[in-house]
């Protein structure tokens, strides 16, 4: 008798300190992913050393060499691929992607945006040729029915984190972060934040904090178990937008990055 398929959760962390809220928060969901039968897979970016710079010695390869007199990014990504000699941590995280159902990532929003370690990642492992092409991207994403949320940590309060705040609208400062995730196909989460988290909170703020972040972590697995019902970011389908890739007349703007002039 074949037994019911196995969900694959993959958790990216993105933060230098194991033992901080983001390390804390990102046990919590690996810990309730595999108390919920999941299949768990762990990318811990500073913890394995990733290096988030592309570059041209991640190819050091007679056929690279050969083929590719100036370093273009895109073209080796693409070449890699299918040529099979991507770098091996590369193709480490692409096997976790493929198999992953969903992806939650934990890390803090440091000067208005994720971690470069995160950003790097993006930029290193999310290759061209493997996981999307300009056949394969936006509705026709190849990693189309996953699912991405993002789990964040800052260190100012919501009000400032409002769209009427001093530290800007955050659902925005994460917008290209999930807007590359939507580019592969994926459907991404309303981010779940935490604001106010820092190493400065003295005495009733300090308890009030632990307090919250305790709650907080105590909350996560009926998060995870409430997954699929979580509320989604909306993006413009492929038809909202004319042969030029204008948004048309006729669709609506879901996003200030998206908007009729």
């Amino acid at each position: 008798m074949n037994s019911e398929p196995t969900d694959t959760t993959l958790v990216v962390i993105a933060h230098p300190e194991p033992r901080s809220l983001n390390g804390s928060w990102a046990q919590a969901t690996i810990k309730a992913a595999e108390e919920l039968g999941h299949r768990v897979l762990v990318s811990d970016l500073v913890l394995m050393g990733f290096d988030p710079v592309e570059k041209a010695s991640h190819y050091e390869t007679a056929a690279a060499a050969d083929t590719q007199p100036r370093f273009d990014p895109l073209k080796m990504q693409d070449q890699a691929a299918r040529e099979h000699f991507l770098p091996a941590d590369v193709a480490a995280e692409i096997e976790k992607i493929e198999s992953a159902d969903r992806i939650i990532f934990h890390f803090p929003l440091w000067w208005f945006s994720p971690p470069a370690i995160l950003k790097g990642w993006l930029d290193r492992c999310l290759v061209h040729g493997a996981l999307h092409s300009s056949q394969y991207r936006f509705d026709s994403g190849l990693c189309k029915g996953k699912k991405a949320l993002f789990c964040v940590s800052t260190g100012s309060t919501a009000q400032e984190s409002s769209p009427a705040g001093k530290e800007g609208d955050v659902t925005m400062l994460l917008w290209p972060m999930a807007y590359t995730l939507r580019y592969l196909g994926f459907t991404v989460l309303q981010p779940r934040l935490v604001h106010g988290v820092h190493g400065f909170h003295q005495g009733r703020a300090k308890v009030e904090l632990e307090n919250r972040l305790r709650l907080l972590l105590d909350d996560q697995k009926a998060l995870i178990a409430g997954f699929d019902d979580l509320p989604t970011l909306p993006f413009n389908r492929d038809t909202d937008f004319d042969e030029d890739g204008i948004l048309r007349h006729s669709a609506d703007s879901l996003t200030p990055f998206i908007r009729h002039p």
